[in-house]
């Protein structure tokens, strides 16, 4: 199945997602609770669609099927694009990793990953309030390091 094209339109201060899942019923599910979280949706149709729109703008959440493009969890090309940002900009961004090979909240296996969270395909339906907390989490635990990178002027 492909991906549904959804394309929101971003202003400043909006939280925003890009979404890197093709199978429709599974898409579908995920942009529904990021957008009863109030997100802004982006959806990524291909590798370097993904590659463009992940250069051209700093996503706050960011989702990728394990398998997105066909490639499995190792030469996920959405993934290795991830590790290349740069620290200030990631430490912004909160990514989600989901498939059936995830068990939901394993850290280890997120950060294996180089992900924030990881998320079974059983699990989906629950993702809204996984994420919720998963990001709030994540704002605390960067918020002070954020700021003395702010006040030695390097953020």
């Amino acid at each position: 199945m492909e991906t549904q094209p959804h394309q929101d339109f971003f202003e400043d201060g909006d939280l925003t997602a890009l979404v890197c899942v093709e199978e429709r019923m599974l898409q579908s599910v995920v942009v529904d609770q990021l957008k009863e979280l109030g997100y802004k949706i982006h959806n990524g149709l291909f590798g370097e669609d993904v590659q463009v729109k992940m250069r051209t703008h700093a996503y706050d959440v960011i989702v990728v099927d394990e398998n997105f493009g066909g490639f499995d969890i190792e030469s996920n090309p959405v993934l290795r694009e991830i590790n290349e940002i740069p620290l200030n900009q990631r430490r912004k961004q909160y990514v989600v990793v989901i498939g059936p090979g995830m068990v939901t909240n394993n850290y280890m296996q997120a950060f294996v990953h180089s992900a924030d969270l990881v998320c079974s395909f059983s699990d989906l339906p629950n993702l809204r309030v996984v994420l919720r907390r998963g990001v709030m989490q994540h704002k605390q635990f960067y918020a002070r390091l954020l700021e003395c990178l702010q006040t030695a002027g390097m953020a």
